[in-house]
């Protein structure tokens, strides 16, 4: 009885037509190094400091998984899962958190996880997106906001240099 199921579906597989991509079969992915990674966290650390501020901060690469998280020393233990959160949104959608903030109260707005308030930078250099960079400790979010892209900043150059 299988020799008999077995034979049609062989020749109905054979008899297919080949199917083709249209463009390549596979992409290149560019990635941020670790070290690219602890040298946003730690640069946005000290733009905080410098503003009197103890942080959090979470950098993610751009399939939203943390690469490096650092906690100033007497910053709340909450200001991680925060800055994660604020991270994730940035990466998931590919901008500022800050321009997610009217999606909040949506669906998406309280997927777990997710964190629609100001305070997170995507990483994009030189039209590749590499992740994101999320903060949480300053009194509102646009400082955590303004301290992730001054965090980003100096590294940001040093990986365009790279990407030429």
């Amino acid at each position: 009885m299988r020799k008999l199921i077995a034979i049609p579906a062989l020749t109905a597989l054979l008899a297919a037509p080949a199917v083709y991509a249209e463009g390549p079969m596979a992409v290149p992915v560019k990635k941020m190094t670790l070290e690219s990674a602890q040298a946003i966290a730690m640069n946005t650390i000290k733009a905080c400091r410098a503003k009197g501020i103890q942080i959090g901060v979470t950098v993610m690469d751009r399939d939203g998984i943390v690469q490096a998280q650092l906690r100033d020393t007497v910053a709340p233990p909450i200001t991680l899962p925060i800055s994660q959160g604020k991270a994730y949104a940035a990466t998931m959608f590919r901008v500022p958190s800050s321009q997610l903030v009217d999606r909040a109260n949506t669906a998406v707005g309280r997927a777990p996880g997710v964190i629609m308030s100001a305070g997170a930078v995507p990483i994009d250099v030189g039209g590749e997106f590499l992740g994101a960079v999320g903060v949480s400790g300053a009194p509102g979010g646009d400082i955590d906001e303004a301290c992730a892209a001054e965090g980003l900043a100096p590294v940001k150059e040093e990986l365009e240099m790279s990407m030429m």
